[in-house]
């Protein structure tokens, strides 16, 4: 035995049985336990070493392993009684398997026993030991407990913990180790606190342990104390980097994104955290970048431990250039993290600069910052600052790694909600220059309407239209395409442009809603959807309402019903047919004709108004009739009365349409008809009929061109039609209408004449003397109209 190896083999009898039952190894302790030569023991049975009547006990433990009191029979005859610890070596490489038998042996010049041994261990052990006697006051405590306590052990001998530490934590220890003490188990505290001999807190785990005399009599309680400062310490940046993952990013908002990165840095990390953020050079690019001093941000958000945020020089929203030298620019610039200390003097030239920062440090104990760029797939967007004044230790290596963990993930949120809001924008732009900028002023009916786009879904396809019609006659429109985003803006665009081709022809609204589901099976195969139905989807109502006869015809694909609130009623739903969704093809659409009185308020909306997670379709139609039924004569105000009570607080969560429309009515007075024989000589009658009825309404200067319009429509009727044949004018304030029917449902077309052509100039006369002229088709033939205008356009 040497110092290089301090181990006796003379001090365990040890002894090696091979599988077939042989004593096959026998070293020195053996020999010394038992008295027998290797030579006298070695390949022979190990059976002859028992005593006569001792057998192999069982084994006590599974794994390969057992032990147990044996009787061994000693050379000079005597029976001895052995505790032996076996284990067996099974099989490998060749080398047959066998049973390692060993057992200690005391010897004369070092006991088993060794007093002197265990005060030493107990002195020199590396964590932390106290140990107290059953009156709780300290008996021994080793050097490393001396220098947690920062006190000299000779002199705390006899002290209580609590008279040791002086705070109430030592209280609440001194009645831990009372209870261990009083039960007799053990006992475990963890803490987190600063000891006397430590300038900052540590985490410490407490292990208490009664100390039992030989008859098992509690005399004392054993302490030992384990510093678990750094696994503590990477216990919370992890659960702050979980955190960080769960809290940061909940909504797509930028604002709200930097709000959510301040609030889980502090007080967690920091003591006030400041995020600032880039303007982009143009609105929807990216920022600027690479980086000079001086660097402009925006402040987007910050927090602090203190109420009303005293550190904050910056409002939210404002923005301030950051000169060089400043923390802000410097990370920019260098595109990573920077720490520093007011003590070490970085920070002198920046706040030297800013006064207001410099006061403000002064005043509040500031010692550390650090300045950590916030980049997101290869973009910076801007820089995240952390302040520490009320924590006394600086920023560590550790928090540098830890604040750009979080700042990462920070910044990847920011960036996903700085694209959204982009193309959020450039949707919601799309979706407002496809809607109708102004409702037309119409003599049928006056309007208002509303459009919110969904407030977590983004812009759909929604739509609303006014759309003046000849005769006087308005339509009224309502549509939602499915899905979200700038494919379903497109979409609705498309479906728009396309109503309003197909109302320009005066198709009746079943007849439109046919075309539109034809057009929608066309978008669905150019979509590539492989034609199938479907692939493409939208509902829409489409209504028209005559002025003169006060009648409203209405047809609707898959959408919602309208409400209609009568002069002096209450609201209702109109009884409606369905009508399958665009998109689906094959099915025929009804329409429905109505009587309405003139001051009707008829109301047209998206399912977004009426459906949503807190209303299902009947509830939202039953506030629906509760805010129509309370129309006080403003459709504007009608219509944010219905908004204010159908949505939710935060928006709603699909798009919203509404459109409502009050009717009006033409007096009698302001409608003349004849019927015309159909003989050209009658027609100078016709047109001195004409000329009169225009000087009865005061409109005598109209009258030249009128007779002219009249003379050519009521001609070519005689010419090409057929009877029977019936002019009809119309005139408002701004407009008169002329109009000649007849039952033939041969429509004319406009063409230009050639130089010796005997006709063909009338309807090109008609179109240079009118604002517009055309032709629809009724169920009774045809009607050609044209419209002069009553004043000059300025």
């Amino acid at each position: 035995m040497t110092p290089d190896y301090p181990f006796d083999d003379a001090a365990t009898a040890r002894a090696v049985i091979a599988g077939d039952g042989t004593v096959s190894s026998w070293n020195a302790g053996a020999r010394q336990l038992l008295g027998w030569e290797a030579a006298e023991v070695v390949g022979r049975p190990a059976a002859r070493l028992l005593a006569d009547g001792d057998s192999q006990p069982a084994p006590a433990s599974a794994g390969g392993r057992w032990y147990g009191t044996v009787t061994l029979r000693h050379r000079d005859g005597r029976a001895l009684p052995v505790w032996l610890l076996a284990h067996h070596r099974r099989p490998q490489d060749g080398e047959p398997g066998h049973w390692l038998v060993v057992t200690p042996l005391e010897t004369a010049d070092r006991p088993a026993t060794d007093p002197t041994l265990a005060l030493d261990a107990l002195v020199q052990a590396p964590c932390a030991v106290a140990v107290y006697d059953d009156r709780l006051r300290l008996r021994h405590a080793n050097q490393a407990m001396a220098e947690v306590l920062g006190l000299p052990e000779e002199r705390l001998r006899g002290l209580r913990v609590s008279e040791i530490g002086g705070r109430p934590h030592s209280a609440e220890l001194e009645a831990q180790l009372l209870q261990v003490l009083v039960t007799g188990r053990p006992l475990d505290s963890r803490s987190y606190l600063r000891t006397g001999g430590e300038g900052r807190a540590r985490a410490w785990l407490a292990r208490m342990a009664p100390v039992a005399d030989a008859e098992g009599r509690v005399r004392g309680v054993c302490l030992a104390v384990h510093d678990l400062t750094e696994s503590h310490l990477a216990r919370e940046r992890l659960q702050l980097v979980n955190e960080a993952s769960m809290r940061i990013g909940t909504t797509l908002d930028v604002t709200r994104t930097a709000q959510e990165l301040t609030e889980v840095c502090v007080p967690a990390l920091a003591d006030f955290v400041s995020v600032d953020l880039l303007d982009p050079h143009d609105p929807g690019g990216e920022p600027p970048g690479p980086f000079a001093a001086p660097a402009e941000l925006r402040r987007a958000a910050h927090r602090s431990l203190r109420p009303g945020t005293p550190e904050a020089v910056v409002k939210p929203g404002d923005t301030q250039a950051y000169p060089a030298g400043s923390p802000q620019a410097d990370a920019l610039v260098a595109g990573r993290t920077i720490a520093a200390t007011v003590a070490g003097g970085s920070l002198n030239q920046w706040l030297t600069w800013d006064d207001a920062r410099g006061g403000a440090v002064t005043e509040l104990g500031v010692h550390s910052t650090m300045a950590v760029p916030i980049q997101a797939r290869g973009t910076t967007l801007g820089v995240a600052i952390l302040t520490r004044f009320r924590r006394p230790d600086p920023f560590t290596s550790d928090d540098v790694l830890l604040a750009e963990e979080v700042t990462a993930r920070a910044a990847v949120c920011i960036d996903n909600a700085r694209r959204y809001s982009r193309e959020r924008e450039t949707a919601l732009a799309l979706q407002r220059s496809l809607l109708p900028r102004t409702l037309p002023r119409t003599a049928a009916v006056t309007a208002s309407s509303r459009y919110l786009p969904a407030a977590r879904a983004g812009v759909g396809g929604d739509w609303f239209d006014v759309i003046q019609l000849s005769g006087m006659r308005v339509a009224l429109v309502v549509g939602d395409v499915v899905g979200h985003g700038i494919q379903a803006s497109a979409t609705m665009g498309r479906l728009r442009t396309a109503v309003r081709t197909l109302a320009d022809i005066d198709l009746a609204p079943d007849e439109l809603l046919t075309h539109l589901d034809d057009l929608v099976l066309r978008l669905s195969a150019d979509s590539g959807g492989e034609g199938r139905p479907g692939e493409v989807g939208a509902t829409c109502l489409y209504a028209v309402y005559d002025p003169v006869s006060r009648r409203c015809t209405l047809a609707r694909a898959g959408h919602p019903p309208p409400v209609i609130l009568p002069p002096g009623g209450t609201p209702q739903r109109v009884d409606l047919p369905s009508g399958p969704p665009l998109g689906l093809g094959g099915l025929p659409f009804e329409s429905t004709e109505l009587y309405l009185p003139e001051g009707s308020v008829l109301a047209f909306y998206t399912d977004g108004l009426v459906e949503s997670r807190e209303l299902d379709m009947e509830a939202g139609h039953g506030l629906l009739v509760e805010a129509l039924a309370a129309h006080t004569g403003s459709l504007d105000e009608t219509c944010d009365r219905i908004l204010r009570t159908l949505l939710p607080p935060g928006g709603a969560g699909d798009d919203v349409a509404l459109l409502l429309a009050r009717t009006q009515g033409l007096s009698p007075s302001q409608v003349a008809t004849w019927d015309i024989p159909a003989d050209p000589a009658l027609v100078a009658r016709t047109r001195k009929q004409v000329v009169e009825q225009l000087a009865l309404w005061g409109l005598s200067e109209a009258a030249f061109t009128a007779e002219l319009v009249v003379s050519e429509l009521v001609t070519n009727a005689i010419r090409y039609g057929a009877r029977p044949i019936r002019l009809r004018l119309i005139h408002d304030a701004a407009t008169l209408i002329c109009e000649v029917s007849d039952t033939s449902h041969t429509a004319p077309h406009l063409r230009r004449a050639k130089t010796w052509d005997e006709g063909g100039r009338g309807l090109l006369l008609v179109a240079q003397l009118t604002q517009r002229w055309g032709s629809r088709h009724t169920t009774d033939g045809k009607t050609i109209w044209a419209e002069l205008a009553l004043y000059e356009e300025s």
